[in-house]
């Protein structure tokens, strides 16, 4: 049986559907999901993927009773390797908040767990981490994020800034290969970083209310983010590698 593993955008609308002004519920966007997984055009969902064979984090998502909920390290370790290319540990995570973005995250703002915004902040986290090192995670994300207490200072909000910049590199990589698709075939043709910034540049726009200096700060943070999915991607693929050369 398949397990459900969702793109960092489709990650990105489940958490947007747990707020309370989700358009769509958690369990219609998990059923796009696996729609899209196996390409099935009905709802094959309770035919392939049912509820009772979800992984046990996209369970107490459905069937929780709070559209407003958090989560714990170990449920958002949990959550973070539902994710495409991605790799999460419990004792990393731990020393994220710890320690190595601890003024960033923040105390947990759910009672004792963390919210959807401090969540969404750990996957950004964890895509940067592939090009970045934590000092400059934490002065790039402190510029969007501001003050930690206060989300209405936001430039953005945390889970629309992962929004986007997952639906940029979904819209670039046409084919689906997980590469953005620049042709290097042709000598002068647009190399990836630019066709990013084009995108990032378009995405923009639609944040009418945010000045010259925010929109740069947050245009510039979209293409970081963006070439970091890239490299984690990469990234992946050479553990794959590295796992079956160390089994041989």
């Amino acid at each position: 049986m398949p397990s459900l593993i969702l793109t960092r955008k489709q990650m990105a609308e489940l958490l947007l559907s747990l707020q309370l002004d989700g358009c769509a519920t958690p369990l219609e966007v998990l059923k796009q999901a696996w729609q899209e997984m196996n390409g099935v055009v009905e709802d094959g969902f309770a035919n392939g993927l049912g509820e009772s064979s979800l992984p046990n984090i996209f369970e107490k998502i459905i069937k929780g009773s709070s559209r407003e909920i958090g989560f714990s390290i170990n449920e958002i370790v949990s959550l973070g390797n539902q994710i495409e290319y991605s790799s999460f540990s419990t004792t990393a995570v731990q020393n994220w908040v710890k320690r190595d973005v601890r003024n960033l995250i923040g105390s947990p703002q759910k009672g004792k767990k963390y919210s959807l915004e401090q969540a969404a902040i750990l996957f950004i986290v964890e895509d940067l981490k592939s090009t970045l090192d934590f000092v400059s995670i934490r002065n790039l994300l402190t510029l969007i994020f501001n003050d930690i207490e206060d989300r209405h200072d936001d430039i953005i909000d945390p889970i629309h800034f992962y929004h986007t910049y997952a639906s940029i590199f979904e819209e670039l990589d046409l084919n689906d290969d997980h590469v953005v698709d620049v042709d290097f075939r042709v000598k002068d043709g647009s190399k990836a970083e630019m066709l990013i910034y084009e995108k990032a540049e378009e995405k923009i726009q639609r944040l009418d209310d945010l000045g010259n200096r925010e929109q740069s700060i947050v245009k510039n943070a979209m293409v970081i983010a963006t070439l970091s999915v890239q490299t984690s991607y990469f990234q992946s693929v050479s553990r794959q590698f590295l796992n079956s050369t160390l089994f041989i």
